[in-house]
């Protein structure tokens, strides 16, 4: 064989094959494609004669047809056929080889395969990409990990295909081992929120503001050419202007209210909690779709007491703007949640993330590109260490502008018993921060009763506990190991 790819693909399903066409359309790439099932790769090439390709039916050839250092980047599902892939071609690889995992992994699975790879010399790059079907043919958002001589051969590769925002290609190298897997996990979680964020303002608008999803259509429409200017907003528009054929009706009002889950917000929460990181916003999303599956449950509490007050609409104008005001508010509490995330996971696995070169590569190609990623590229370009997006000047003035509309918002949808979690979370969240005094210090003090736990006082240093029985005395402590 004389010719040689300069990159390979392993896994030809609809990402894989999207992405293999995109880096055979940009100049310079000649792409390796390798599937398990051969039909899968002749359907490909087939399809596409135009397409830079090297076809071959096993994984010897595979990998026969790269060129060193040999670079491949595996499209298959997580888990088991993953590593599957992964030890095929560690078996073949040779130092400096490069072998890139673009599926939804674990980023603890990525720290454990970096680990086990590394010793043999082989690099071993956890990406995420982010963009669906289409951003994998036309340009994603790649949020890759692994070493930084690793990226030297795979970032050219990667900026060839990438989406472009404001002139800079949608990737960056993110940080060591597993931090590229990482980011992409809490952008997922972030993508939750959002889209939970914006179900909700749908339904007020819809069952307060009597507004139908066509007119719904047109005021997202409107709201996208403003500050919530985002892929999201875009497309729940289109999501709401569509007809059923079958019936006449609004596609929304036939499609079944269960909203299903692939498990990378279900790791943010998880992980969140792991690292401490308050994640209500992204939490209560997740929450919001369990419950929208649990049918037999929702079914037989159809008719439980609702004591409910009616939600006065005078205005309907000035409550489309409420509405979009509470859903900007609650969005920047997401968006702060989620990178106090990536903040707290980059100390604790030793990750050097730009977080302002992490907003700049979701302004294109992924699924929670939004015009004020720049705002927020823009507060982390001025402090670097900013403790919380809501302290920096642009997000307070906003999130201010917009309290009494979010507080009324809130309260009027509980009092008439809609349920808004991300809406409600978010808010609560906010004055939690803002608090000068929070009453932690009566769990504290029932941690101290029930466990001897210990608890810090606010008028001296040290560490104290109360004997609770008997007199009621207090003792300094070492802190308790329960």
């Amino acid at each position: 064989m004389s010719a040689k790819a300069n990159i390979g693909v392993v896994g030809l399903a609809v990402m894989g094959s999207n992405l293999a066409r995109n880096l055979a359309s940009r100049e310079g790439n000649t792409v390796a494609v390798y599937n398990r099932s051969y039909a899968r790769t002749e359907q490909l090439i087939t399809e596409h004669p135009e397409a830079r390709f090297i076809a071959s039916e096993t994984i010897d050839d595979f990998v026969a047809s790269l060129a060193k250092p040999r670079t491949a980047i595996i499209m298959v599902q997580a888990g088991a056929g993953t590593d599957a892939v992964i030890s095929q071609l560690a078996e073949r690889f040779e130092p400096g080889d490069i072998i890139v995992d673009g599926g939804n992994a674990l980023f603890t699975d990525t720290l454990r395969r970096e680990a086990a790879i590394s010793p043999t010399g082989i690099h071993f790059v956890g990406a995420g990409i982010s963009g669906g079907e289409e951003g994998a043919l036309k340009g994603p958002s790649i949020m890759p990990g692994g070493s930084a001589e690793s990226y030297k051969t795979l970032g050219p590769i990667l900026s060839s295909i990438a989406a472009v925002a404001e002139g800079e290609p949608c990737v960056t190298h993110v940080g060591t081992d597993g931090a590229g897997h990482f980011v992409k996990m809490i952008h997922n979680g972030i993508e939750y929120a959002d889209m939970q964020l914006i179900a909700e303002a749908y339904d007020l608008l819809r069952n307060i503001g009597g507004f139908s999803p066509a007119e719904i259509a047109d005021i997202f429409t409107e709201w996208n050419k403003g500050e919530l200017e985002s892929y999201l907003i875009e497309i729940t528009a289109e999501v709401l202007k569509q007809v059923d054929a079958k019936t006449g009706k609004p596609l929304v009002d036939v499609i079944l209210d269960e909203a299903g889950s692939k498990g990378t917000g279900v790791w943010t929460v998880q992980t969140s909690l792991n690292l401490g990181v308050p994640v209500s916003g992204i939490a209560e999303a997740v929450f919001a779709r369990s419950l929208s599956s649990q049918r037999a449950q929702r079914d037989a509490a159809n008719n439980l007491p609702a004591e409910t007050f009616p939600f006065e609409v005078p205005n309907k104008e000035a409550f489309v703007e409420e509405v979009r005001l509470a859903l900007y508010a609650s969005k920047i509490v997401a968006y702060a949640q989620g990178f106090d995330a990536i903040r707290a996971g980059a100390k604790e696995y030793n990750w050097n993330i730009d977080l302002g070169a992490v907003s700049k590569i979701w302004r294109g190609g992924c699924i929670i590109r939004a015009q004020f990623l720049n705002r927020i590229a823009e507060a982390y370009g001025k402090d670097a260490n900013l403790l919380s997006l809501l302290l920096d000047g642009y997000f307070t003035d906003a999130v201010a502008k917009s309290l009494g509309a979010w507080r009324r918002v809130v309260a009027g949808a509980s009092l008439a018993g809609y349920p808004i979690p991300a809406f409600a979370s978010s808010l609560s969240y906010y004055d939690g921060l803002r608090a000068e005094r929070l009453p932690a210090s009566v769990v504290q003090g029932q941690r101290d009763f029930f466990g001897a736990h210990t608890y810090k006082r606010v008028d001296m240093p040290g560490t104290f506990h109360t004997l609770w029985s008997g007199d009621r005395t207090e003792i300094e402590a070492e802190p308790s190991t329960h």
